[in-house]
């Protein structure tokens, strides 16, 4: 009962947002980087903010450092919607953000200074990676979903380290974001406020996990997308690009923009294929040597990636011919 009155209460949030985009006119342009056409409503990702905030209202006597960094990067974030900001200003407010979450993780007294620092690095990093993997619908919802799927089996069968509820707020969210989002034309996209803020969310629940477990093969769970926008990021600098700058580089542009496959069965594609690798590692996990499950997963995955360089090439001698 209580998740389908959180489901109700979002369904009306989104409803009521809608009216509100449409009346400040927060759309989201198409552009060098867009997989899509058409103008669209942005910003609809703000549910998981609310879902969020849902969530800490019922349990107000913690998450206060999560909740804080959560809103803060959602208003950063939302602001950038609306008017670009400098990736200073962006950059700041994500660093203090992280640092709220590595409070409440105790990471300042669990680790050396080397380590926090590889644990900013890391946060930082995942969630702009998060971010700039939002680009055709349906692709952060499904994903969202598969990811968080995952963390709350091992937190139900393996290791319990946060109240369940806590994920399933998130998945009931992407659900209902899904609803708008995973259709042949979209009624919103996700935005920077959402793919940042789930971003935020799905972080903080795995280094929660690594830190419980003593185990860095949770980050496997985010091992589809950490191996494209890595990948990408390094394909761009050896093309002496503005890693800045839009582009369209990523596997999933590659397949939508130059093959013309549709939006929804790429998301698809790439939510399945980490359900695949979340099932391995949890099938896997303490049976192989973290090493080892790490580079029998991510091996595989630089060999899907790498395809996109022949898919390119092909397209490019299509068009010359």
């Amino acid at each position: 009962m209580e998740y389908t009155i959180l489901g109700i209460i979002l369904m009306i949030i989104m409803l009521l947002y809608f009216k509100v985009a449409d009346r400040f006119n927060i759309i989201d342009k198409p552009n060098q980087r867009s997989s899509h056409t058409e103008i669209t409503l942005r910003g609809g990702g703000i549910i998981f903010w609310f879902s969020a905030l849902l969530y800490f209202a019922q349990h107000i006597e913690n998450n206060y450092f999560f909740f804080t960094g959560i809103t803060l990067v959602s208003l950063v974030s939302f602001w950038d919607d609306i008017q670009s900001l400098s990736n200073k200003i962006r950059i700041s407010i994500h660093f203090i953000s992280i640092t709220l979450i590595f409070y409440d993780l105790d990471l300042f007294t669990l680790f050396p200074v080397w380590g926090v620092l590889s644990a900013y690095v890391l946060a930082i990093g995942l969630i702009n990676a998060y971010n700039f993997m939002d680009g055709i619908n349906g692709i952060t919802g499904l994903y969202t979903l598969v990811v968080m799927g995952s963390l709350l089996y091992v937190n139900t069968k393996i290791q319990l380290f946060t109240d369940k509820n806590f994920i399933i707020y998130a998945m009931i969210a992407s659900l209902i974001f899904l609803f708008f989002n995973y259709r042949k034309k979209a009624k919103c996209f996700a935005g920077d406020v959402g793919s940042i803020a789930i971003a935020f969310w799905v972080i903080y629940l795995v280094l929660k996990l690594i830190l419980i477990t003593n185990s860095l093969i949770w980050l496997l769970f985010l091992a589809v997308y950490g191996v494209d926008a890595i990948s990408t990021i390094i394909h761009r600098l050896c093309l002496r690009q503005n890693i800045f700058e839009a582009h369209r580089l990523h596997l999933y542009q590659v397949l939508s923009n130059e093959y013309k496959i549709q939006h929804r069965l790429v998301s698809l594609f790439y939510a399945l294929v980490q359900l695949g690798v979340s099932f391995f590692v949890v099938s896997f996990y303490q049976k192989i040597e973290d090493l080892t499950l790490f580079l029998i997963i991510i091996i595989p995955l630089l060999i899907i990636y790498s395809s996109k360089f022949y898919l390119l090439n092909q397209n490019n001698l299509k068009i010359k011919a």
